[in-house]
Protein backbone atom coordinates (compact mmCIF):
# COMPACT_ATOMS: atom_id res chain seq x y z
CA UNK A 1 0.00 0.00 0.00
CA UNK A 2 1.30 3.47 -0.89
CA UNK A 3 0.24 6.80 0.58
CA UNK A 4 -0.90 9.35 -1.98
CA UNK A 5 -2.32 12.15 0.19
CA UNK A 6 -2.56 13.12 3.86
CA UNK A 7 -5.07 15.83 4.76
CA UNK A 8 -5.74 17.43 8.15
CA UNK A 9 -9.26 18.74 8.82
CA UNK A 10 -9.77 21.10 11.78
CA UNK A 11 -13.26 20.70 13.28
CA UNK A 12 -15.38 22.29 16.01
CA UNK A 13 -18.49 20.54 17.29
CA UNK A 14 -20.65 22.15 20.01
CA UNK A 15 -21.44 19.87 22.95
CA UNK A 16 -25.08 19.39 23.89
CA UNK A 17 -24.10 20.35 27.45
CA UNK A 18 -20.88 21.64 29.08
CA UNK A 19 -18.49 18.94 30.30
CA UNK A 20 -16.27 19.77 33.27
CA UNK A 21 -13.52 17.71 34.88
CA UNK A 22 -10.84 18.47 37.46
CA UNK A 23 -8.63 19.52 34.52
CA UNK A 24 -10.87 21.63 32.26
CA UNK A 25 -14.35 22.67 31.24
CA UNK A 26 -15.53 22.31 27.65
CA UNK A 27 -18.53 23.61 25.70
CA UNK A 28 -17.32 22.31 22.34
CA UNK A 29 -15.05 19.66 20.90
CA UNK A 30 -12.10 21.23 19.08
CA UNK A 31 -9.86 18.72 17.38
CA UNK A 32 -8.77 17.56 13.95
CA UNK A 33 -9.40 14.61 11.70
CA UNK A 34 -6.68 12.98 9.63
CA UNK A 35 -7.57 11.64 6.17
CA UNK A 36 -5.06 9.32 4.55
CA UNK A 37 -5.59 8.41 0.90
CA UNK A 38 -3.67 5.39 -0.40
CA UNK A 39 -3.49 3.72 -3.78
CA UNK A 40 -6.09 1.20 -2.51
CA UNK A 41 -8.46 3.02 -0.13
CA UNK A 42 -8.79 6.01 2.18
CA UNK A 43 -8.83 5.99 5.95
CA UNK A 44 -9.91 8.41 8.67
CA UNK A 45 -8.80 8.96 12.25
CA UNK A 46 -9.58 11.46 14.98
CA UNK A 47 -6.99 13.27 17.08
CA UNK A 48 -7.45 12.45 20.76
CA UNK A 49 -5.91 15.61 22.18
CA UNK A 50 -6.91 19.23 22.69
CA UNK A 51 -5.82 22.66 21.43
CA UNK A 52 -3.96 23.25 24.73
CA UNK A 53 -1.56 21.00 26.67
CA UNK A 54 -3.83 20.78 29.71
CA UNK A 55 -5.04 17.18 29.86
CA UNK A 56 -1.75 15.87 28.47
CA UNK A 57 1.54 17.28 27.19
CA UNK A 58 0.60 16.98 23.52
CA UNK A 59 -1.63 19.54 21.79
CA UNK A 60 -3.07 19.96 18.32
CA UNK A 61 -0.67 22.51 16.81
CA UNK A 62 2.36 20.65 18.13
CA UNK A 63 1.02 17.37 16.83
CA UNK A 64 0.55 18.86 13.37
CA UNK A 65 4.21 19.84 13.28
CA UNK A 66 5.30 16.40 14.49
CA UNK A 67 3.18 14.76 11.80
CA UNK A 68 4.38 16.98 8.98
CA UNK A 69 8.04 17.33 9.93
CA UNK A 70 8.90 14.01 11.57
CA UNK A 71 6.37 11.19 11.22
CA UNK A 72 5.16 11.52 7.64
CA UNK A 73 8.68 11.66 6.14
CA UNK A 74 9.47 8.41 7.92
CA UNK A 75 6.23 6.66 6.91
CA UNK A 76 5.83 7.89 3.34
CA UNK A 77 9.42 6.89 2.69
CA UNK A 78 8.63 3.20 3.27
CA UNK A 79 8.53 0.96 0.23
CA UNK A 80 5.27 -0.54 1.55
CA UNK A 81 3.04 1.11 4.15
CA UNK A 82 0.96 -0.77 6.71
CA UNK A 83 -0.30 0.02 10.20
CA UNK A 84 2.06 -2.56 11.69
CA UNK A 85 5.06 -0.75 10.19
CA UNK A 86 4.16 2.67 11.61
CA UNK A 87 5.41 1.93 15.13
CA UNK A 88 8.87 0.66 14.12
CA UNK A 89 9.31 3.40 11.51
CA UNK A 90 8.32 6.10 14.03
CA UNK A 91 10.45 4.72 16.88
CA UNK A 92 13.06 7.41 16.33
CA UNK A 93 10.52 10.06 17.34
CA UNK A 94 10.37 10.08 21.13
CA UNK A 95 6.97 10.17 22.83
CA UNK A 96 4.20 11.91 20.87
CA UNK A 97 1.80 9.01 21.38
CA UNK A 98 -1.25 10.96 20.22
CA UNK A 99 0.47 11.96 16.98
CA UNK A 100 1.55 8.39 16.30
CA UNK A 101 -1.93 7.13 17.16
CA UNK A 102 -3.82 9.37 14.74
CA UNK A 103 -1.48 8.47 11.87
CA UNK A 104 -1.42 4.74 12.59
CA UNK A 105 -5.21 4.66 12.98
CA UNK A 106 -5.90 6.40 9.68
CA UNK A 107 -3.53 4.00 7.92
CA UNK A 108 -5.13 1.03 9.70
CA UNK A 109 -8.58 2.20 8.61
CA UNK A 110 -7.42 2.47 4.98
CA UNK A 111 -5.67 -0.90 5.16
CA UNK A 112 -8.71 -2.70 6.56
CA UNK A 113 -11.02 -1.03 4.03
CA UNK A 114 -8.73 -2.18 1.23
CA UNK A 115 -9.10 -5.77 2.48
CA UNK A 116 -12.85 -5.45 3.11
CA UNK A 117 -12.23 -6.22 6.79
CA UNK A 118 -13.79 -4.49 9.81
CA UNK A 119 -11.88 -2.95 12.71
CA UNK A 120 -13.57 -5.49 14.96
CA UNK A 121 -12.33 -8.45 12.95
CA UNK A 122 -8.87 -6.96 12.55
CA UNK A 123 -8.48 -6.42 16.28
CA UNK A 124 -9.96 -9.79 17.29
CA UNK A 125 -13.35 -8.77 18.67
CA UNK A 126 -15.64 -11.47 20.08
CA UNK A 127 -18.89 -9.49 20.50
CA UNK A 128 -21.17 -7.60 18.13
CA UNK A 129 -22.50 -5.26 20.83
CA UNK A 130 -20.98 -3.90 24.02
CA UNK A 131 -22.41 -2.49 27.25
CA UNK A 132 -21.66 1.19 27.76
CA UNK A 133 -21.65 3.62 30.63
CA UNK A 134 -21.65 7.37 30.77
CA UNK A 135 -19.24 9.88 32.26
CA UNK A 136 -20.89 12.72 34.19
CA UNK A 137 -18.92 15.93 34.57
CA UNK A 138 -18.69 18.18 37.61
CA UNK A 139 -21.86 20.25 37.99
CA UNK A 140 -22.64 23.46 39.83
CA UNK A 141 -24.88 21.80 42.43
CA UNK A 142 -25.61 18.34 43.77
CA UNK A 143 -29.22 18.76 42.68
CA UNK A 144 -28.12 19.33 39.09
CA UNK A 145 -25.91 16.25 39.33
CA UNK A 146 -28.80 14.07 40.49
CA UNK A 147 -30.99 15.32 37.64
CA UNK A 148 -28.23 14.57 35.12
CA UNK A 149 -27.63 11.06 36.46
CA UNK A 150 -31.37 10.33 36.49
CA UNK A 151 -31.65 11.39 32.85
CA UNK A 152 -28.78 9.10 31.81
CA UNK A 153 -30.27 6.16 33.70
CA UNK A 154 -33.60 6.79 32.00
CA UNK A 155 -31.75 6.62 28.67
CA UNK A 156 -30.56 3.14 29.61
CA UNK A 157 -26.89 3.51 30.53
CA UNK A 158 -25.70 0.58 32.62
CA UNK A 159 -22.96 2.35 34.60
CA UNK A 160 -22.39 5.88 35.91
CA UNK A 161 -18.98 7.51 36.29
CA UNK A 162 -18.67 10.74 38.27
CA UNK A 163 -15.84 13.20 37.75
CA UNK A 164 -14.44 14.29 41.12
CA UNK A 165 -11.89 16.69 42.54
CA UNK A 166 -10.95 17.87 46.07
CA UNK A 167 -14.09 19.51 47.48
CA UNK A 168 -16.36 17.72 44.99
CA UNK A 169 -16.14 14.09 45.98
CA UNK A 170 -17.72 12.72 49.15
CA UNK A 171 -20.91 14.78 49.07
CA UNK A 172 -21.87 14.18 45.42
CA UNK A 173 -20.93 10.48 45.58
CA UNK A 174 -22.97 10.01 48.74
CA UNK A 175 -25.94 11.82 47.19
CA UNK A 176 -25.89 9.69 44.04
CA UNK A 177 -25.56 6.46 46.01
CA UNK A 178 -28.41 7.38 48.34
CA UNK A 179 -30.66 8.55 45.51
CA UNK A 180 -30.16 5.60 43.16
CA UNK A 181 -29.45 2.76 45.53
CA UNK A 182 -26.70 0.22 46.21
CA UNK A 183 -27.14 -1.77 42.99
CA UNK A 184 -26.15 1.03 40.62
CA UNK A 185 -22.67 0.35 39.17
CA UNK A 186 -20.95 3.58 40.19
CA UNK A 187 -17.35 4.72 39.82
CA UNK A 188 -15.38 7.96 40.09
CA UNK A 189 -12.61 9.57 38.06
CA UNK A 190 -10.19 12.09 39.56
CA UNK A 191 -8.01 12.81 36.49
CA UNK A 192 -4.89 13.05 38.74
CA UNK A 193 -6.47 15.66 41.07
CA UNK A 194 -5.27 14.20 44.41
CA UNK A 195 -2.01 13.46 46.21
CA UNK A 196 -1.06 10.74 48.64
CA UNK A 197 -1.76 13.14 51.50
CA UNK A 198 -5.44 12.81 50.55
CA UNK A 199 -5.41 9.08 51.29
CA UNK A 200 -7.70 9.33 54.29
CA UNK A 201 -10.29 11.30 52.33
CA UNK A 202 -10.10 8.86 49.43
CA UNK A 203 -10.47 5.96 51.85
CA UNK A 204 -13.84 7.35 52.89
CA UNK A 205 -15.04 6.56 49.36
CA UNK A 206 -14.89 2.88 50.38
CA UNK A 207 -18.24 3.43 52.11
CA UNK A 208 -20.07 3.79 48.79
CA UNK A 209 -19.42 0.45 47.13
CA UNK A 210 -17.71 1.90 44.05
CA UNK A 211 -16.59 -0.20 41.10
CA UNK A 212 -13.30 1.73 41.01
CA UNK A 213 -11.48 4.98 41.70
CA UNK A 214 -9.86 6.08 38.47
CA UNK A 215 -6.47 7.79 38.36
CA UNK A 216 -6.50 9.57 41.74
CA UNK A 217 -2.80 10.58 41.70
CA UNK A 218 -0.36 12.06 39.21
CA UNK A 219 0.25 10.04 36.07
CA UNK A 220 3.94 9.47 36.87
CA UNK A 221 3.28 8.35 40.46
CA UNK A 222 3.08 4.57 40.21
CA UNK A 223 4.68 4.16 43.63
CA UNK A 224 2.10 6.46 45.18
CA UNK A 225 -0.70 4.51 43.54
CA UNK A 226 0.77 1.26 44.88
CA UNK A 227 0.84 2.71 48.41
CA UNK A 228 -2.68 4.09 48.06
CA UNK A 229 -4.00 0.80 46.66
CA UNK A 230 -2.84 -0.96 49.81
CA UNK A 231 -4.87 1.48 51.93
CA UNK A 232 -8.15 1.28 50.01
CA UNK A 233 -10.79 -1.40 49.68
CA UNK A 234 -12.02 0.13 46.42
CA UNK A 235 -10.00 -0.97 43.35
CA UNK A 236 -7.77 1.65 41.77
CA UNK A 237 -8.00 1.98 37.99
CA UNK A 238 -5.11 3.56 36.12
CA UNK A 239 -5.73 5.70 33.05
CA UNK A 240 -3.20 8.46 32.37
CA UNK A 241 -0.39 6.37 33.93
CA UNK A 242 -0.67 3.65 31.29
CA UNK A 243 0.92 4.63 27.98
CA UNK A 244 2.15 1.23 26.81
CA UNK A 245 1.96 -2.49 27.44
CA UNK A 246 5.23 -2.13 29.40
CA UNK A 247 3.61 0.46 31.66
CA UNK A 248 0.69 -1.89 32.24
CA UNK A 249 3.02 -4.76 33.15
CA UNK A 250 4.95 -2.51 35.55
CA UNK A 251 1.80 -1.20 37.24
CA UNK A 252 0.49 -4.74 37.68
CA UNK A 253 3.80 -5.95 39.11
CA UNK A 254 3.81 -3.05 41.60
CA UNK A 255 0.16 -3.75 42.50
CA UNK A 256 -0.58 -0.13 41.68
CA UNK A 257 -3.95 -0.98 40.14
CA UNK A 258 -6.55 -3.70 39.81
CA UNK A 259 -8.23 -2.28 36.68
CA UNK A 260 -6.90 -0.49 33.57
CA UNK A 261 -8.62 2.08 31.35
CA UNK A 262 -7.35 1.77 27.77
CA UNK A 263 -7.52 4.87 25.59
CA UNK A 264 -6.06 4.11 22.15
CA UNK A 265 -4.95 7.69 21.47
CA UNK A 266 -3.06 7.91 24.73
CA UNK A 267 -1.10 4.70 24.13
CA UNK A 268 -0.10 5.33 20.52
CA UNK A 269 -2.88 3.55 18.66
CA UNK A 270 -5.09 0.50 18.51
CA UNK A 271 -2.27 -2.00 18.01
CA UNK A 272 -0.63 -1.01 21.30
CA UNK A 273 -4.07 -0.88 22.92
CA UNK A 274 -4.55 -4.50 21.93
CA UNK A 275 -1.15 -5.39 23.42
CA UNK A 276 -2.18 -3.73 26.70
CA UNK A 277 -5.38 -5.77 26.60
CA UNK A 278 -3.33 -8.94 26.15
CA UNK A 279 -0.97 -8.14 29.04
CA UNK A 280 -3.86 -7.38 31.38
CA UNK A 281 -5.80 -10.48 30.32
CA UNK A 282 -2.76 -12.64 31.03
CA UNK A 283 -2.69 -11.28 34.59
CA UNK A 284 -6.42 -11.38 35.21
CA UNK A 285 -6.73 -7.56 35.20
CA UNK A 286 -10.04 -6.30 33.72
CA UNK A 287 -9.85 -3.50 31.17
CA UNK A 288 -12.35 -1.07 29.71
CA UNK A 289 -12.30 1.53 26.96
CA UNK A 290 -12.16 5.18 27.93
CA UNK A 291 -13.48 8.10 25.92
CA UNK A 292 -12.22 11.49 24.71
CA UNK A 293 -15.51 13.06 23.53
CA UNK A 294 -15.07 11.27 20.21
CA UNK A 295 -17.10 11.89 17.08
CA UNK A 296 -18.54 8.92 15.25
CA UNK A 297 -15.14 8.16 13.71
CA UNK A 298 -13.37 7.51 17.00
CA UNK A 299 -16.53 6.09 18.57
CA UNK A 300 -16.80 3.36 15.92
CA UNK A 301 -13.16 2.37 16.32
CA UNK A 302 -13.41 2.34 20.12
CA UNK A 303 -16.44 0.05 19.94
CA UNK A 304 -14.39 -2.45 17.97
CA UNK A 305 -11.69 -2.37 20.64
CA UNK A 306 -14.22 -2.71 23.46
CA UNK A 307 -15.52 -5.90 21.86
CA UNK A 308 -12.27 -7.76 22.67
CA UNK A 309 -12.66 -10.50 25.31
CA UNK A 310 -10.76 -8.75 28.12
CA UNK A 311 -12.97 -5.65 28.03
CA UNK A 312 -15.35 -6.88 30.70
CA UNK A 313 -16.41 -3.51 32.17
CA UNK A 314 -18.67 -0.96 30.42
CA UNK A 315 -16.67 1.77 28.71
CA UNK A 316 -17.11 5.53 28.33
CA UNK A 317 -18.18 5.25 24.70
CA UNK A 318 -21.81 6.37 24.98
CA UNK A 319 -24.32 7.17 22.25
CA UNK A 320 -23.63 10.05 19.86
CA UNK A 321 -26.42 12.14 21.38
CA UNK A 322 -24.62 12.19 24.73
CA UNK A 323 -22.27 14.81 23.28
CA UNK A 324 -23.47 16.01 19.87
CA UNK A 325 -26.75 17.16 18.37
CA UNK A 326 -25.21 16.42 14.97
CA UNK A 327 -22.31 14.03 14.47
CA UNK A 328 -20.14 13.73 11.37
CA UNK A 329 -21.18 10.10 10.83
CA UNK A 330 -24.49 8.33 11.25
CA UNK A 331 -25.44 8.52 14.92
CA UNK A 332 -24.84 5.66 17.34
CA UNK A 333 -28.01 4.87 19.28
CA UNK A 334 -28.25 3.21 22.69
CA UNK A 335 -30.26 -0.02 22.84
CA UNK A 336 -30.78 -1.79 26.17
CA UNK A 337 -27.63 -0.17 27.55
CA UNK A 338 -25.54 -1.39 24.61
CA UNK A 339 -24.07 -0.04 21.37
CA UNK A 340 -23.65 -2.17 18.28
CA UNK A 341 -20.14 -2.74 16.93
CA UNK A 342 -19.90 -1.69 13.25
CA UNK A 343 -19.15 -4.60 10.94
CA UNK A 344 -18.46 -2.79 7.67
CA UNK A 345 -14.97 -2.37 6.18
CA UNK A 346 -12.54 -0.37 8.31
CA UNK A 347 -14.26 1.60 11.04
CA UNK A 348 -17.59 0.65 9.46
CA UNK A 349 -18.80 4.24 9.31
CA UNK A 350 -18.57 6.90 6.61
CA UNK A 351 -18.07 10.62 7.04
CA UNK A 352 -21.17 12.63 6.07
CA UNK A 353 -19.88 15.39 3.75
CA UNK A 354 -22.52 18.00 4.62
CA UNK A 355 -22.18 17.44 8.37
CA UNK A 356 -18.40 17.60 8.09
CA UNK A 357 -18.60 20.83 6.11
CA UNK A 358 -20.73 22.46 8.83
CA UNK A 359 -18.14 21.82 11.54
CA UNK A 360 -14.94 22.27 9.49
CA UNK A 361 -12.78 25.26 10.38
CA UNK A 362 -9.86 24.62 8.00
CA UNK A 363 -8.26 21.94 5.85
CA UNK A 364 -4.56 21.47 5.16
CA UNK A 365 -2.65 19.04 2.98
CA UNK A 366 0.31 17.70 4.96
CA UNK A 367 1.58 15.41 2.22
CA UNK A 368 0.88 14.83 -1.47
CA UNK A 369 2.91 12.35 -3.48
CA UNK A 370 5.00 14.04 -6.15
CA UNK A 371 4.77 17.51 -4.58
CA UNK A 372 7.70 19.13 -2.84
CA UNK A 373 5.50 21.47 -0.80
CA UNK A 374 5.21 19.97 2.65
CA UNK A 375 1.86 21.53 3.55
CA UNK A 376 -0.65 23.88 2.04
CA UNK A 377 -3.95 25.34 3.22
CA UNK A 378 -7.10 24.65 1.24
Amino acid sequence: MRIELVELVDVRLPLVRPFRTSVSGDTERRTFLLRVVTDRAEGWAEYGGDPEPSYCAEFAAGTERVLADHLLPRITGLDRVSAARVGPAAAGVKGNHLAKAVLETAILDAELRAHGMSFATGLGAVRDRVPVGVSVGITDTVGELLETVAAHLDEGYVRIKLKIEPGWDLEPVRAVREEFGPDLPLQVDANTAYSLTDAERLRRLDDFGLVQIEQPLAEDDLRGHAELAAMLGTPICLDESIRSARDAATAIALRACRIVNVKPARVGGYLEARRIHDVCAAHGIPVWCGGMLETGIGRAQNLALAALPGFVLPGDISASGRYYAEDITAAFELEDGHLSVPDGPGSGVNVLPDALARCTVARRVLYARGHTTRARTT
